[in-house]
């Protein structure tokens, strides 16, 4: 699963689905066979991606870079270089950290801060490889709430409630079970809680795991487009790029 960090930068110049009755354990387990199974789901320790972003302001869109770097349990890490050249300013750098028990954001244009309340538990609800491959043991439930269309095909709506936390609403094609929506309650500096919408696309296997190349957010504050040029799992990642700088 995929629950992005949400970016804020500031420049200064129903179709009908498959007739058999589905539940929400059912979806589940075919969606985590679509990711590759079970089996292939738990070798996986780590997870290292790489691509560009592109980012919409009221001056233009903004390209960059993006680094990505996930840990069992629930450690995390997004990377951002921003490049404002166009606009004759410096790069700005998004770095969102999260050891598994605190979380940190830094951003070269807006300042530092430690993460707290719904920001910090979403990422620590955000479990490698799939918040749901062990969701139960963590006290969380998800619910079956019925079908909707997302890019003109049917899917599965599920809301997934974590013991903790903002529940999100996930969207699963109805006939592969890839993930192609989530909707989320996500922070965003100067205005408060908004919700962000996720479409994950492009999806590629790499080591027997089905991948999504490609993510675009939407949220009232910006959109963000995401493109993986590379995805590498079981790399040596250490304990240290998750956790906060000191300075």
């Amino acid at each position: 699963m995929i629950r992005p960090m949400l970016l804020t930068v500031a420049v200064s110049v129903s179709l009908a689905a498959p007739a058999a009755a589905q539940t929400a354990d059912e979806v589940v387990e075919k969606h985590l066979a679509a990711m590759g199974g079970r089996a292939a789901l738990a070798k996986l320790t780590t997870q290292v991606a790489k691509g560009t972003v592109s980012v919409s302001t009221p001056a233009g869109n903004i390209g960059g870079t993006v680094e990505s770097y996930r840990k069992v349990p629930n450690k995390s890490r997004t990377l951002m270089v921003l490049d404002l050249s166009q606009f004759g300013q410096p790069d700005i750098v998004v770095d969102q950290r999260c050891d598994g028990t605190s979380a940190w954001a830094g951003n070269s244009m807006q300042g530092d801060r430690d993460l707290s309340g719904d920001h910090l538990q979403g990422l620590l609800n955000n479990t490698f490889p799939s918040l749901l491959f062990d969701y139960k043991a963590a006290g969380a439930t998800v619910e079956l709430t019925g079908k909707d269309t997302v890019g003109g095909r049917p899917a599965f709506v599920m809301v997934f409630k974590p013991k903790a936390g903002s529940p999100m609403k996930y969207f699963f094609d109805a006939e592969t079970y890839d993930l192609v929506r989530s909707v989320s309650t996500v922070e965003a500096p100067g205005m408060g809680m908004i919700e962000q919408t996720s479409d994950p696309s492009d999806y590629r296997v790499v080591d027997g795991v089905r991948v999504a190349f490609a993510v675009a957010l939407t949220n009232p504050a910006q959109s963000i487009t995401i493109t993986m040029t590379s995805v590498a799992f079981n790399v040596p990642v250490e304990d240290a790029m998750f956790v906060k700088p000191t300075k």
